[in-house]
């Protein structure tokens, strides 16, 4: 009988050759799987049309909104928002809101170019795992009544 269980133990022991590991750190979680980021233009019936920017990576809101800025390249699309030099947007996230601080009036852009904004804006933070009803809220160098209203992306649900 002993020499039963001195084999069942020792089977016990043996296991398949599995050694027991510990946690060990893996550094970083990944961030910006994508091939690209999803800025929105508009097409030649007004309507906000997805256009994949093949960047290697997601990136971040403000990266995504600054492509946006520099227009839609050689494309049949086009763009509600005046050009621009500057394309630095500001970025603040706080719980439910995502605030861009963009460098133009209310005067450069039409509310189609505001819905390219937000829905940018929204894309990213979606594709990178966020909350798909947050809201964003664009504000502008000259502040206006538009600037406080906290929007969605009408593709975006």
């Amino acid at each position: 009988m002993k020499r039963i269980w001195l084999a069942v133990v020792v089977l016990l022991l043996a296991g398949c050759g599995v050694q027991p590991s510990w946690v060990t750190a893996g550094g970083e979680a990944p961030t910006g799987v994508a091939p690209g980021v999803t800025l929105y233009f508009v097409d030649a019936h007004e309507q906000l049309r997805p256009q994949l920017r093949p960047t290697g990576h997601l990136g971040a809101i403000s990266e995504a909104a600054a492509l946006l800025l520099t227009g839609p390249g050689n494309s049949d699309l086009h763009t509600e928002i005046a050009s621009q030099a500057v394309t630095q947007v500001v970025v603040t996230t706080t719980p439910g809101v995502i605030q861009l601080l963009v460098p133009l009036t209310i005067h450069d852009m039409s509310p189609l170019g505001i819905d390219q904004i937000v829905c940018t804006a929204l894309g990213v933070h979606v594709q990178g795992g966020g909350a798909r009803n947050m809201k964003v809220q664009v504000r502008f160098t000259q502040p206006t009544p538009e600037s406080d209203k906290q929007r969605t992306c009408p593709l975006i649900r």
